[in-house]
């Protein structure tokens, strides 16, 4: 048995005849030549068990490479209008408050307010609306300084962004001009734009020559906050100071939530060439828009 373990293969004899008699030098090999083959498909496993498991360090610096993706914006899946919509809901109205007007509540308003208590502005808490004809000839006027700037800035720029909202159906000056000439008809002295309205329009101004998508959030949000908001509030007014009467404020040519349905399509399209520093700069220039905006409302009752 100790002379077996000491035997080392030889070599096959090659012969072009196959041997007639297995010899013990081939049984030898026979034998033996396993235990090297063995030995070599030992260091292959161990090769692929290396190959498949890195070492430790390896490990830790695969996980270091990981990329991390931030959290989206509240819809900004959907386009940079509905990012937008999402900052206007916190602000709707003047100051995120619900309003009404002296003497007109209803079951449903007194509901929302109560809801509406936790917000964080309360400007208006408590406040109740008892609107003046001068205040409302403020609010008109205030109102046209702001349409007008917007729309005139649309159709007199150069810049290509612009040429896409230009006759939207959106459009509000000229209607707002057929409103103030029915108030000469009634002998009333039409008021000068208020600082508020004055300062506003400069702003814009100085907005459009710098950046396009900063301007493009104050000119949706405006058309979108009067749509939302304004517009009730000014038949409210209306019912109460005017018998009724329709505004032209209040009057488009078609479907105004279809009008800005297509003005909505446009901005999420060119919002989708704006990088994330931008959008979220709109975002902060929509909170300034409603600001504004609702400075101007407050018009009514000051």
């Amino acid at each position: 048995m100790a002379s077996l373990l000491n035997l080392r293969p030889t070599p096959p004899v090659l012969s072009s005849k196959p041997p007639h008699k297995l010899t013990h030098s081939h049984l030898h090999t026979y034998i033996f030549f396993p235990f090297k083959i063995s030995n070599t498909h030992n260091q292959f496993l161990n090769l692929c068990r290396s190959s498949s498991t890195p070492p430790p360090s390896q490990q830790k610096a695969s996980q270091r490479k990981r990329t991390r993706y931030r959290k989206q914006y509240p819809g900004e899946n959907i386009g940079i209008t509905e990012e937008m919509r999402f900052v206007s809901m916190r602000l709707r109205n003047t100051s995120g408050k619900k309003l009404h007007l002296s003497g007109d509540n209803t079951e449903n308003e007194e509901e929302h307010e109560e809801e509406d208590d936790d917000d964080d502005d309360d400007d208006v808490k408590g406040e109740t609306w008892r609107p003046s004809q001068e205040g409302f000839l403020k609010y008109l006027v205030d109102s046209k300084l702001v349409f007008d700037t917007i729309e005139r800035i649309v159709d007199e720029s150069e810049n290509v962004s612009y040429a896409y909202f230009r006759r939207t159906g959106l459009e509000r000056c000229e209607s707002l001009e057929k409103d103030l000439q029915w108030f000469r008809g009634q002998d009333l002295v039409i008021p000068e734009p208020s600082n508020i309205g004055v300062s506003y329009a400069k702003y814009l101004k100085e907005l459009a020559g710098e950046s396009a998508p900063l301007f493009l959030s104050h000119f949706y949000s405006i058309y979108f906050s009067h749509i939302a908001g304004g517009q009730v509030i000014v038949n409210k007014v209306s019912e109460k100071l005017l018998e009724g009467k329709m505004m032209e404020f209040n009057r488009w040519e078609g479907d105004a939530q279809d009008l800005l349905k297509g003005v909505r399509e446009k901005l999420n399209v060119l919002g989708e060439h704006w990088t994330r520093d931008e959008k979220n700069k709109c975002l902060k220039e929509t909170a300034k828009a409603f600001k504004y905006m609702g400075q101007i409302i407050r018009l009514m009752i000051l």
